[in-house]
């Protein structure tokens, strides 16, 4: 390290020791280490500032928390922010939980499983990758259709422009194919494999352990935002491949809902 960056940073380090803990905090919590296992530990945030909430054990309950105090400095937040936003476990555990339930239920998984599916945006790649296709097809079946027409005695020499475009179509196509990689859309058939994956998903939710409805938890990615206004929630959960040998992610597919709390 040289003296200029040695001097930079006891410089930034005294200045951080002279503003107190205020000065050193950052727009987002770190972690912190603990030997417990709360259920919703990086699952819910506050919406009026966007950070993840923590969880604030108490005598009567488990709540998450969201404390003022810890903005930054000069945050925009700290305007609408409440001195500290407390929500308690139960009342969430059991609205998620009684939505999670009625979406993976037997007679409801279908349509949950279709609704996952139909959630995926391939925006305008995969609307022109599906167009391309189509021409593709539509020339290789007008091709097909001139050759069966020679085949049975037509002049070759009528159908030459006709043929000619045709090629062309077909050539331009298959171009703009192999330029564009196929949208990387989840099928039925992988969404159906994901929530067997879950296993029983309603036994984990009765379970009285925590450790296997928090591992559910995972697996649906869950995430909620808390508005503390409305009393009420976003809930989400996405399913998705996991990320394959050469580094990238599969698709994915999400469904949302907003729960009131009590």
């Amino acid at each position: 390290m040289s003296v200029e960056d040695f001097t930079q940073a006891q410089l930034i380090r005294r200045s951080k020791a002279a503003g107190g803990l205020k000065a050193a905090r950052k727009t987002e919590r770190s972690g912190r280490r603990t030997t417990r296992a709360y259920l919703f530990r990086g699952r819910i945030r506050c919406t009026v500032c966007g950070r993840k909430m923590e969880a604030s054990p108490r005598a009567h309950g488990m709540y998450y928390r969201c404390p003022a105090r810890t903005l930054a400095p000069g945050s925009p937040a700290l305007a609408s922010h409440p001195p500290a936003v407390y929500l308690r476990e139960d009342p969430v555990r059991d609205a998620v939980n009684s939505w999670i339930g009625h979406l993976f239920d037997r007679t409801n998984v279908d349509r949950a499983i279709a609704a996952l599916v139909a959630s995926q945006d391939g925006g305008a790649e995969s609307v022109g990758y599906e167009a391309a296709k189509k021409r593709l097809a539509d020339a290789e079946a007008r091709l097909r259709r001139f050759q069966a027409a020679i085949a049975s005695g037509v002049d070759p020499a009528a159908l030459v422009d006709v043929i000619n475009e045709a090629q062309a179509q077909r050539a331009a196509a298959r171009a703009e194919l192999d330029g564009a990689p196929a949208p990387n859309l989840l099928t039925d058939a992988e969404v159906y494999a994901m929530v067997d994956s879950l296993g029983d998903v309603g036994a984990a939710l009765a379970d009285v352990k925590e450790e296997r409805l928090a591992d559910l938890y995972t697996a649906i990615d869950l995430q909620v935002r808390y508005e503390p206004a409305e009393d009420a929630a976003e809930v989400g959960i996405r399913l998705g491949r996991r990320v394959n040998s050469a580094g990238v992610r599969g698709g994915s597919c999400a469904l949302t809902t907003r729960l009131r709390l009590h």
